[in-house]
């Protein structure tokens, strides 16, 4: 009787907490959202390069997270606690998003985005990300959106 209890009590807490893996966006889908929000030419950048972008700094993933010291990054954009987001726990963050680096976390990217694209007009461009500067400037990127 207990070791059914139990099942039923690890299947309704998997069913009720929330995954740790986050929403993996598809490759189109994001090319889909993010033409839809106006990225293509934004600050001079290209929906391919933003796919670059995301791909290299969280591989589609809206529950991405990396450690960087005395700051984080969070979400499908690694967005920083640093600067960006408040998560509580950064001194001196300047959230200049004006959001709670956990929203940035859920499935919902429409805030991500918002913040996304505040950081790129106030840098006129995508050199705050890394993981764009290492792996996609001044590259071909057009196979991050081919066929989409």
């Amino acid at each position: 009787k207990s070791m059914l209890f139990l099942g039923f009590l690890l299947v309704f807490l998997g069913l009720a907490l929330p995954g740790t893996q986050g929403k993996r966006i598809s490759r189109c889908e994001m090319v889909r959202i993010l033409r839809r929000n106006g990225f293509e030419g934004f600050e001079g950048t290209t929906v391919a390069d933003w796919m670059c972008l995301v791909k290299h700094e969280s591989d589609y993933n809206t529950k991405a997270y990396n450690n960087n010291g005395p700051s984080r990054d969070y979400g499908i954009f690694q967005i920083n606690s640093k600067y960006w987001c408040d998560d509580g726990r950064t001194a001196g963050s300047k959230n200049a998003c004006h959001i709670s680096c956990s929203k940035l976390q859920d499935d919902n990217i429409d805030d991500d985005i918002q913040c996304a694209k505040k950081i790129a007009r106030e840098a006129h461009g995508l050199s705050p990300w890394y993981g764009w500067k290492n792996n996609c400037r001044g590259r071909n990127l057009s196979s991050y959106v081919r066929g989409c």
